[in-house]
């Protein structure tokens, strides 16, 4: 064999960055567009979460289906028709009738039914990108792409919020939607252009790169006896655990997602613009994180093998988000504590390369159904945060309703002392 590899997994992961980009920005549009909808379709905020939580049910409950259908159709078919899916039910939510020509009960109806399918479609996506990038990264490659394709997603927040803020204030929320609705099917179509489910169906991937993808990897066996293989998944220790230590970790993410910012301004007394900043901050923060672990578990991986080198990871981040939680919750200086959120977001972020590596090891040729068990638990997770935070907050106050994540942080690291990620799921 001669010549160098080819890069051309490195441009796959480019379009599924690209579609994970674009999956926040059709997801999250609702948050941004959330005063102006509520005040236009005359809705209270208890009628507002019932829309919200719709996304969250839907989103949950397609994980794991999701990903077992990726590993059958494929990636290629199954993200083209995820980003298609996307745009029309972005152009359905714009087309919702307001209450001057329909009843509160329809309007309501029409959101929590459409917000419903746009967390089903958008349930998918992370657990196929999963699947793509064991078919197109060699073992021991893993982590890295999943940190950056995190780390693409922290920062697409932090860039699409303001844009799409200033397309709501110009031209309304509904000539909005219509405006990044195409996003879905831009990307469906390179996708479908360019994207291959393997590397050797790809006819500028060289056999070089073939051979540096196929290096090592464990053997694919494919097998018709019962129980199938998604089943195998479910029931497989290791990525039960896994799940369970990444529901841990992401009650501290959640935290961040639905309660850092709202703390600051009411408890911390910052400005909503300052806090903007910081809370700003915090995910650029995290975008450094996701890179950096992915790095650091692949590294780790290639030096001390595929278990401690998933472990290692995992189990620093998690002690220090302990650590700079607490201290950021209890500090009387608001910028310290600033700060050690911001070290806690970077830290938690650390670990999701691991993780998703993790859940690729285990999975193998069932990365899709793994990837989906994951994020299943680290989302139901969400469910529980919005909960516990608000009952901390009321019964033992905000220092310790922040500082709780640090108990959430250290059963989730002392968890990953118990998952081999060295052991694949059997299939034979």
């Amino acid at each position: 064999m001669t010549g160098k590899p080819t890069y051309v997994r490195w441009r796959i992961f480019v379009i599924l960055s690209l579609a994970s980009f674009t999956a926040y920005v059709l997801r999250g549009n609702l948050s941004i567009a959330a005063p102006e909808m509520i005040a236009d379709l005359q809705l209270s905020e208890i009628q507002w979460s019932w829309v919200l939580a719709a996304f969250t049910t839907g989103y949950t409950i397609f994980q794991f289906p999701g990903g077992v259908l990726g590993d059958r159709m494929g990636p290629r078919k199954a993200v083209t028709l995820l980003c298609i899916f996307w745009t029309l039910l972005t152009i359905v939510t714009a087309a919702v009738p307001g209450t001057d020509v329909a009843s509160a009960t329809l309007v309501i109806g029409s959101l929590v039914t459409v917000r419903f399918l746009v967390g089903m479609f958008q349930a998918p996506i992370f657990p196929i990108i999963n699947a793509a990038i064991c078919r197109w990264f060699p073992p021991g490659g893993w982590a890295f792409p999943c940190g950056l394709n995190n780390a693409s997603l922290t920062l697409g927040i932090a860039v699409s919020a303001p844009v799409l803020a200033w397309l709501i204030a110009a031209y309304g929320w509904r000539i909005s939607f219509w405006i990044i609705a195409p996003l879905g099917m831009l990307v469906a179509g390179l996708w479908w252009w360019y994207g291959r489910d393997f590397p050797a169906e790809h006819a500028a991937s060289n056999p070089a790169e073939v051979a540096l993808i196929n290096a090592n990897r464990p053997e694919t066996v494919v097998t018709t006896t019962y129980p199938p293989g998604w089943v195998r998944v479910l029931k497989d220790r290791n990525i039960l655990l896994l799940t369970l230590s990444y529901a841990f970790s992401n009650f501290v993410f959640y935290s961040a997602f639905s309660w850092w910012f709202y703390y600051l301004v009411e408890v911390r007394a910052f400005d909503s613009s300052t806090a903007g900043y910081a809370t700003s901050s915090q995910w650029i923060a995290g975008a450094a994180g996701g890179a950096l672990g992915g790095w650091f578990c692949d590294h780790l991986c290639r030096k001390v093998g595929l278990c401690w080198g998933s472990r290692w990871p995992i189990i620093i981040g998690q002690v220090v988000v302990a650590t700079a939680i607490v201290i950021g919750a209890y500090h009387g200086n608001a910028v310290v504590a600033v700060a050690c959120l911001a070290l806690a977001f970077f830290a938690q972020q650390l670990t999701e390369g691991a993780y998703w590596n993790s859940s690729i090891a285990i999975g193998n040729q069932l990365a899709g159904a793994a990837g989906g068990v994951l994020n299943t638990g680290g989302n139901a997770m969400g469910i529980l945060n919005a909960v516990l935070v608000a009952w901390f907050a009321q019964v033992l106050g905000w220092p310790f309703a922040i500082a709780s994540g640090a108990i959430f942080a250290l059963i989730a690291g002392a968890l990953l002392l118990f998952v081999r990620a060295d052991q694949p799921v059997k299939l034979d």
